[in-house]
């Protein structure tokens, strides 16, 4: 059906035929064009705003995986840095001191690596700061993992050239403590209990009931077993090669002065004698008459994680002598 406009000719009180012009019909066209094209884009933008395509909720799900990925490699990444850090402590200034091999300096050991950038690849991307800086640390651990790698190498040629002497050297707890729930409180300056005041407490504190079984923790001879003063009963081993160790405020004893031991033989028994508040074991290392840390002498059973784990407690806790 033919849709013929009129309009009313008030001269001739006519409805004429109305005359589109070309120029008006295109006006209206592009008119009509342009509205809708504007009210599409701004309906799009305001769901766009509010409302996420499925690729989008696909992207976010990723990143949101990212992130949490991205954590974890950064927490696995400082844990392995502390774990590096207390095997260079415990090579540099455990192994080789009782070796009598020099250290290595700290400066070989934070030795950065220089030259030519080797993170062109990752940069451009939005986030290529983050990436760069992830990836520098991975690389300086990768390149102190393989420097570490070769030290220890040279540590276990000194173990070998001196297996021998290994066997005379404190290299294991005293008592059973394979969960470190026994230790108390460890070498330093502490405060004393029945002194109150602070004191060298030259040794580690094991806190057991009385009657645990006390290991020697090398090979030696007792030199000492019996009653001593503050320390109550205790016994005193010599190792050779300058070392000594103390067992104190015992109950029992299962040697005599002048008897060879071997490491991990029950020497006696846990006690509460001498100036002692609770049960315990006060564990003493000599080195050419000098008192040293006992920790440190641990190294025959504890990993690297355990060993930080006792320091730690060892500073936490409460002395008993």
């Amino acid at each position: 059906m033919n849709k013929q406009k009129y309009k009313f000719n008030p001269e001739s009180l006519k409805f004429d035929k109305a005359r589109t012009s070309v120029t008006r019909t295109i006006v209206k066209v592009f008119t009509f064009v342009t509205a809708t094209l504007a009210v599409t884009v701004v309906y799009y933008l305001a769901y766009s705003q509010l409302f996420n395509t499925p690729k989008e909720r696909v992207l976010l799900r990723e990143i949101e995986q990212m992130t949490v990925t991205y954590a974890g490699l950064t927490q696995n990444l400082q844990k392995i840095n502390y774990v590096l850090a207390d095997i260079q402590l415990r090579d540099s200034n455990i192994y080789r001191t009782i070796f009598e091999s020099e250290p290595v300096p700290q400066t070989v050991l934070r030795a950065g690596f220089g030259g030519v950038s080797r993170h062109e690849a990752l940069e451009g991307y939005s986030k290529d700061d983050l990436m760069i800086e992830k990836n520098q640390r991975i690389n300086m651990l990768s390149n102190q993992l393989l420097l570490q790698s070769k030290l220890m190498d040279e540590t276990m040629e000194i173990v070998q050239e001196r297996s021998e002497q290994m066997r005379f050297i404190p290299a294991i707890q005293p008592i059973e403590n394979d969960d470190l729930a026994r230790t108390a409180a460890g070498f330093g300056m502490r405060m004393h209990p029945f002194y109150r005041t602070q004191r060298l407490h030259e040794g580690i504190d094991f806190a057991a009931p009385v009657g645990t079984p006390v290991r020697a923790t090398a090979d030696g001879v007792v030199v000492e077993a019996g009653a001593g003063s503050a320390q109550g009963h205790r016994i005193i081993i010599d190792h050779g090669y300058g070392y000594k160790t103390v067992y104190a405020h015992l109950d029992r004893f299962h040697v005599r002065t002048g008897q060879r031991v071997r490491r991990g033989e029950k020497i006696g028994e846990v006690g509460n004698t001498g100036l002692s508040i609770a049960p315990h074991l006060h564990y003493e290392v000599h080195k050419n008459g000098t008192p040293v840390d006992p920790i440190n002498y641990f190294f025959g059973e504890l990993s690297p994680a355990d060993f930080a784990r006792i320091r730690n407690l060892s500073n936490l806790g409460r002395t008993f002598d």
